[in-house]
């Protein structure tokens, strides 16, 4: 969808839908700029409010618009991002499915909420029918936005473009079903994506006998229960090559059925989503040839299925990790910080500035987050506050959480350096100091995104977070060295 920004209804004609948002002081101004004479008595005879998302239609042609609406905001200075997304959500909604293009007179907001207002707007103008047998063919393709005070500025427009392709690309695999996206698959969308910028991407994919020979059995020790063969793929986005990257790594897990501990049937389906932490590395990926960022960029993804099977790894078994640590497997279904772990080291050789993993990692940060915050898990001070204030800017918010010593002797194992498991207490902490014992050598942080990575229910699918989120906070780097 494409976004623009204009001064007045007058040039853009050829749009059919009109929406003005308003508050109780801008009704008048409302009235003189599109001269509507009799509005007070429309509004008194409807008893309309401007109460948040209220809506009036205006009947008779406004500014040559046949259709017109007002929609309430109710105070602009006391609107908080969720609500600026609920008024998108409310817009979307009235006019997808409707309109091709529309155009919503903003001007009743402050200039410094038009950007994430702009951001929800495309966020809420999702739509993933790519296995309906009928689709549908009135996509909203364009909304432009009037006003003529607006902090929105060419540049801004493009990063919000960059990002709503690469969030809605990583719904997009995120949503696929585990028959479709496995292992091979994100693979082959790696390296399509790279064919799409050949001079801003390099993309290596190692399979299984080079995983071996690396000394990888952790990651082996999960994908080695699947007839799906597991993949290490990594993306380089070769903008800024002279700087140290900036790595992310993705959970890829395409489908979590727990293993020989298999998790409990109903609500399995949503396994297929245990694979968005590489999703959203690759969508940030897509963002960033888009955007043209320049910055230096890796995005590494652990992709696996796991699967039981007479192959599949037991609970107590032991294995070597790339690093030389050994790991107790003690519960099979603790199996992301095991892919993770190994390609946490592997990603050593790119020498990076600072490594920033994504995972749907434990059920243990939706119980103390829920669906909201991101959990953020790292020592460094001075990188949690640069996540914490992309997170803001964004939208995209994450809460730190903690990640100390005191945690770590949950893990100790009578038999191996390190179980994979810590017990009932503290799960999404005790799977963080897990994988910190293995990025020892690098500036890092873990963003669990377990609550935050797809909505259940009657609205269940991938959000795409947070591709909002790094992008941002790749957005800030980019600009501080430029």
């Amino acid at each position: 969808m494409k976004l623009t920004i204009n001064t007045s209804f007058q040039e853009n004609t050829s749009s059919p839908y009109l929406l003005i948002l308003v508050d109780s002081e801008h009704l008048q101004k409302v009235a003189s700029t599109y001269k509507i004479n009799d509005l007070n008595t429309i509004i008194e005879a409807a008893q309309f409010k401007s109460s948040l998302t209220e809506s009036l239609t205006l009947i008779g042609k406004v500014a040559d618009c046949n259709h017109t609406v007002l929609m309430g905001i109710d105070k602009a200075n006391d609107l908080s991002p969720a609500k600026l997304a609920k008024i998108a959500q409310s817009i979307i909604k009235a006019s997808q499915k409707k309109f091709k293009q529309i155009s919503i007179d903003i001007s009743a907001l402050t200039s410094e909420q038009h950007y994430l207002f702009a951001m929800a707007l495309t966020q809420a103008n999702y739509i993933f029918d790519e296995y309906k047998s009928k689709k549908n063919h009135c996509i909203l393709e364009t909304i432009h936005l009037i006003s003529t005070d607006s902090a929105l500025n060419p540049q801004q427009l493009n990063l919000i473009h960059a990002v709503q392709t690469g969030q809605s690309w990583a719904r997009d695999l995120g949503n696929r079903p585990g028959n479709i996206c496995f292992p091979e698959y994100l693979a082959e969308q790696a390296q399509a994506l790279a064919e799409e910028y050949p001079e801003l991407l390099k993309v290596t994919v190692i399979n299984e006998q080079q995983m071996a020979d690396l000394g990888m059995h952790a990651f082996l020790a999960v994908s080695k229960g699947s007839d799906r063969p597991g993949r290490v793929i990594t993306l380089e986005y070769k903008v800024q090559t002279e700087q140290a990257p900036i790595v992310l790594v993705g959970k890829g897990v395409t489908f979590d059925t727990g293993g020989i501990s298999l998790k409990p049937g109903l609500g399995m389906d949503e396994m297929k989503y245990d694979m968005c932490g590489a999703a959203s590395v690759l969508g940030t990926m897509r963002a960033l040839c888009e955007a043209k960022l320049p910055i230096h960029v890796v995005g590494a993804i652990a992709a696996a299925e796991n699967m039981p099977s007479g192959h599949a790894t037991r609970p107590g078994d032991i294995v070597t990790t790339m690093s030389g640590q050994t790991v107790e497997i003690l519960n099979t279904d603790a199996e992301g910080r095991l892919v993770l772990c190994d390609t946490l080291t592997y990603i050593q050789r790119y020498k990076p500035a600072l490594v920033i993993d994504i995972a749907t990692l434990t059920g243990a940060c939706v119980v103390a987050l829920g669906s909201v915050l991101t959990g953020m898990f790292t020592p460094d001070d001075e990188l949690a506050a640069e996540i914490q204030a992309a997170g803001q800017s964004s939208f995209d918010r994450v809460w730190r959480m903690p990640v100390i010593d005191d945690y770590q002797e949950q893990l100790d194992s009578p038999f191996a350096d390190i179980a994979n498991i810590g017990g009932p207490k503290a799960g999404a902490v005790t799977a963080a100091c897990f994988l910190q014992r293995f990025t020892r050598e690098y500036r890092w942080a873990h963003l669990d995104i377990a609550g935050t990575a797809w909505n259940s229910g009657a609205a269940k699918g991938a959000t795409g977070r947070p591709v909002p989120l790094l992008m941002q906070f790749l957005a800030n780097r980019a600009q501080a060295n430029g």
